[in-house]
């Protein structure tokens, strides 16, 4: 124990975490938090501080927390369309001028449409190369459960599991057909309990039953259309005389295409972060309240496990031979326990430094300190899924390929 600087009140050093005072929040955030790049992410953050608050006291009624496109919705998705048709409409054109243009420069002007409308053009997605990815003959029971807390929230399941080792976890679908995945990071996974594990299922899953605009095809496919027509017409820094004329010519078009994004995102944040707490319900439904607001601590903690794994993997490769290659044995356990090991002093730090920085950490999520406050000062409810210990070692029986493949790609530094 040592006194602190600023107010004299005792505090706990040399146990391996941020030294700071609970009385009067010295170093209670020792970190800067990332200047928000570009015009896009300014107006995110403003219409997250904006919203922040209200949006709070809004979800916490059940009837406004109701599934609903509203009018934002609405209009979003009719400039989403308009996003679409402009794509369309240069694919057409440059084709009309590719077979039908005369001499001269429409034929390439043509093939120029063309290209754009090809980079424009909405992804249907597609699954990982490098990770494991589990179907429902491979896996029946973990899809038997993601079935189980599907049908709680009030959606149906998911058709492929990709496993990597991020300290994260979403949903997202791919191919023509949209069909659904759910991506299972077990650098959180592996450090959740039975019932945080429900919560994350829950809460994941909640984004396909909550009409989340931003995880739709047409609005999020035209926010990524927008992101890339920024890009392409976007400013030189320190132009040549060339690339001064240049941006120039392009002012006006950057200048159009950065206002219908920036209007785009205006209409859909509200809604995105509103969704977030939607599917909060669902994991608490799912795995109880205790649980989704133990995930929330979790969560606030996931770079710790980042740097515990990126450690880990940096001392495996500097060791060769036959502890090399066994390195991988046992990362998970280790990662668990380490995580345990994290003292409720240092969540209660991440939450006050979680309150002073508010959405700059991540303007299209509430922050974490206020889903987790949220949950609690709502009335607690039990969890409609439950896991005894046969399921439980099942469900890691069938997870072990998956979590050995992870676990040496880990350690060989992909």
């Amino acid at each position: 124990m040592r006194s602190c600087p600023e107010c004299g009140a005792e505090i706990l050093t040399g146990h391996g975490f941020v030294e700071w005072c609970a009385a009067c929040d010295w170093n209670v955030d020792p970190g800067q938090p990332e200047e928000p790049i570009g015009r896009v992410d300014v107006l995110r953050r403003r219409l997250a501080q904006q919203h922040g608050e209200a949006l709070l006291a809004e979800v916490t009624t059940d009837e406004a927390l109701r599934p609903g496109r509203g009018t934002a919705g609405v209009l979003a998705l009719a400039l989403a369309l308009a996003v679409h048709g402009v794509t369309v409409a240069l694919f057409v054109g440059g084709l009309l001028l590719v077979v039908l243009g005369w001499g001269g420069g429409l034929p390439l002007l043509g093939a120029v449409c063309l290209v754009v409308a090809l980079v424009l053009r909405p992804r249907f997605g597609k699954l990982p190369e490098d990770a494991p990815v589990l179907r429902r003959a491979d896996a029946p029971g973990l899809f038997s459960l993601i079935d189980e807390v599907a049908a709680v929230v009030g959606t149906r399941g998911v058709d492929v599991v990709v496993v990597d080792g991020e300290c994260n976890a979403s949903v997202s679908t791919y191919g023509i057909r949209r069909r659904r995945v759910l991506t299972l990071g077990l650098g959180l996974w592996e450090v959740l309990t039975p019932g945080q594990r429900l919560a994350l299922l829950g809460h994941e899953l909640g984004h396909y039953a909550n009409g989340d605009s931003r995880h739709g095809f047409v609005v999020g496919s035209a926010l990524r259309s927008l992101e890339t027509w920024v890009y392409m017409v976007g400013r030189t820094e320190r132009p040549t005389p060339g690339e001064a004329l240049l941006n120039g010519l392009l002012l006006l078009p950057r200048c159009a295409v950065t206002g219908v994004l920036l209007l785009l995102e205006r209409l859909t944040l509200r809604a995105a972060q509103r969704a977030e707490y939607l599917a909060d319900d669902s994991a608490a439904r799912c795995g109880s309240t205790e649980a989704a607001s133990g995930l929330m601590d979790r969560l606030l903690i996931a770079d710790s496990a980042e740097v515990v794994l990126l450690r880990e993997s940096n001392s495996a490769q500097a060791v060769r031979g036959a502890d090399a290659r066994d390195a991988w044995r046992g990362l998970w356990d280790r990662l668990a326990a380490r995580i345990d090991a994290v003292p409720e002093s240092e969540h209660e730090r991440l939450r006050r430094a979680g309150a002073r920085r508010g959405h700059s950490v991540d303007a299209t999520h509430p922050p974490t300190h206020l889903r987790r406050a949220r949950l609690l000062a709502s009335s607690p409810v039990p969890a409609a899924v439950t896991t005894g210990a046969a399921r439980e070692a099942a469900l890691s029986e069938e997870l072990a390929g998956a979590r050995e493949r992870v676990a040496r790609q880990i350690m060989n530094g992909r």
